[in-house]
């Protein structure tokens, strides 16, 4: 699938990865490693990577900690986004959303469905900005972040950051 315009100049766009589990450690988060993986392999940076429990007390403050850090441009979480009673990371981050884009959770859905099914409605991905940085909240299954990033992040990664942040005039 082709771009509509193709980004202007190629940027290293500075990302957070966030898992949320409360099982998975730095040896384990196989989904944490491959958005890592994806995300250099496409030119970008991790500047942060951390695992939190799935606790909104945990995850809330610490993306409002990162609207601190004028680097980082982009974050990514992955994991919590379903409907177990332990999946609160949408619950915690979609309050401080100042806009979202619901294009990113319906196009993930529709995706996620040709691959897995209607096990994709049980989903909650979605993104937004907060404090002029993009965010992606992704389910926890490695598959769903190959998706995820392979066929809607990176694709825009770089041109969504350049709409937050227009260069001068």
């Amino acid at each position: 699938m082709t771009q509509p315009h193709p980004d202007a100049v190629a940027i290293a766009v500075n990302c957070a990865v966030i898992t949320v589990s409360d099982t998975r450690s730095p040896e384990t988060d196989t989904s944490g490693q491959l958005i890592q993986q994806l995300l250099v392999d496409a030119h970008h940076t991790v500047g942060i990577y951390t695992i939190l429990k799935d606790e909104p007390t945990q995850i809330k403050p610490y993306l409002e900690g990162l609207g601190k850090h004028s680097e980082v441009k982009a974050v990514i979480l992955n994991g919590g986004t379903g409907i177990a009673p332990r999946d609160t990371t949408y619950d915690a981050i979609q309050g401080l959303l100042e806009k979202t884009l619901p294009g990113f959770g319906e196009v993930f859905r529709f995706l996620s469905y040709q691959e897995i099914g209607s096990r994709a409605i049980a989903s909650r991905a979605v993104a937004g900005v907060y404090q002029g940085k993009l965010v992606f909240s992704l389910p926890g299954s490695t598959g769903a972040v190959k998706l995820a990033l392979q066929q809607l992040i990176l694709p825009e990664l770089v041109h969504l950051v350049g709409q937050l942040n227009p260069p001068d005039n």
